[in-house]
């Protein structure tokens, strides 16, 4: 028997694509997550192109997380110039990613994730029952804006980043005056994870190989080791000699693997995982009280580990806010040379490789962008190889419904095609 079940437009995530379950004989035999976006051709175009318009350039493709792009450019372009941050502008950096941390993670949570452990179609429908709720959600996502917009000049694609620091900072009362929406966000996302971690999970454990970033002192945005806890350990700049990416027919997007064994998973519960014990003190009191540890493995979770990075990344505003002072200079300056650099910065949704070759006149003669939802791409097919199993019995709407919540999970990107238009299911 053929049994088909159609989405006609998978809301609350962005992009276009499909996903076919093949059953036969009660099991899953394939499960194929078709990614139809057309292709955008930005390491194509980047080619050509002065390298000191690879931040501005790269922001541009994601309107949700573009200081994650523009922070993998600036990391790797500064590293072909042996360019040493000045640590008050190195401060300022992680502020602004705090603050796309933050809007991303309550956008999410909120808008997208949250309804469908709760029963509605959308944020707007639980925003009719629960109105306090959504508004908290967006006084969270505000804090974040404000953030960005003050650092980067503009919340959607900032334009105030550039290689060496920024082209302007700040003054010291402008970003004192981030502080009171800070402390009220932060006293938000502590009740967040309250409120997240009484949702109904599916009894569901997974056994990943998770890899983030790894830093010495701090949870990870910008600076680290590339760590698993499967014991990888290496640097950044060998990121190329452990992970690939393939093309597969049914993907317009390429997927990525770890040369070694396969699907590997980034994003928060990675994070979460690997760098428990440099969270924030208040995150980590967070998760203590609704017992979330670090050897969590629920993808559907991943929801609580989010909230939990709202709770670090607003006490971690606070501090820089508090510490704050005004650089003496809003950039360091280096005469372009020839040269490879890479970077790895750890995007809301995960970590995001850049890798460039310049010329002596500052020119980019290649270029190489591993977005976080490409790398997550066969760990979400075999997740829906998984939960398909799990739920098999139910009925096609049912079951329908708790595939798309799987591909939510993760949080996937409008930039890197990572949707689900239309889901047909054939048991045989």
């Amino acid at each position: 028997m053929k049994r088909t079940i159609k989405v006609a437009n998978l809301a609350r995530v962005e992009g276009e694509g499909a996903l076919e379950l093949i059953i036969q004989a009660g099991r899953v035999a394939r499960a194929n997550f078709s990614i139809f976006e057309s292709p955008r051709f930005f390491e194509a175009f980047l080619r050509g192109r002065r390298a000191a318009e690879a931040p501005d350039l790269t922001a541009r493709i994601c309107g949700i997380c573009p200081v994650a792009y523009q922070m993998s450019a600036v990391h790797a372009l500064e590293a072909i110039l042996g360019l040493a941050i000045p640590a008050p502008l190195r401060a300022l950096r992680r502020l602004l990613y705090c603050g796309e941390w933050l809007e991303s993670h309550a956008l999410h949570v909120y808008f997208l994730h949250a309804p469908d452990f709760l029963g509605y179609p959308s944020g707007l429908a639980l925003a009719q029952d629960f109105p306090e709720i959504v508004k908290e959600g967006l006084a969270l996502k505000k804090a974040g804006n404000d953030i960005v917009a003050l650092i980067g000049g503009r919340e959607i694609h900032p334009v105030n980043v550039r290689v060496g620091g920024f082209y302007r900072t700040p003054t010291a009362a402008e970003i004192q005056s981030l502080l009171p929406a800070v402390d009220n966000a932060l006293a938000v996302a502590q009740k967040t994870v309250r409120w997240v971690a009484g949702f109904k999970f599916p009894e569901i454990t997974y056994d990943y190989e998770l890899v983030a970033l790894r830093h010495p002192q701090e949870y990870p945005l910008c600076e680290g080791r590339l760590a698993s806890n499967r014991g990888l350990d290496i640097s950044m700049e060998e990121f190329e000699a452990f992970f690939a990416e393939e093309h597969v027919r049914h993907s317009n997007a390429l997927q990525g693997h770890k040369q070694s064994d396969g699907a590997y998973l980034v994003g928060p519960l990675a994070r979460f995982a690997l760098n428990y014990d440099r969270l924030s003190p208040l995150a980590r009191q967070a998760a203590q009280e609704v017992g979330l540890t670090p050897d969590c493995r629920n993808p559907f979770q991943s929801i609580i580990v989010r909230s939990i990075e709202m709770v670090h990344a607003c006490e971690e505003a606070r501090r820089l806010i508090q510490t704050y002072q005004r650089p003496a200079r809003p950039f360091v300056e280096a005469s372009w040379r020839a040269g490879q650099g890479s970077a790895i910065t750890e995007a809301p949704r995960g970590i995001l490789y850049h890798r460039y070759t310049v010329d002596d006149q500052g020119i980019i003669e290649n270029a190489r962008i591993v977005p976080p939802t490409s790398q997550n791409q066969k760990t979400v097919e075999a997740d829906l190889c998984r939960v398909a199993e799990a739920y098999l019995h139910l009925p096609d709407d049912e079951l329908t419904h708790i595939l798309e919540q799987a591909i939510r999970n993760y949080d996937p990107c409008i930039s890197c095609a990572t949707h689900c238009l239309r889901l047909t299911l054939i048991r045989r």
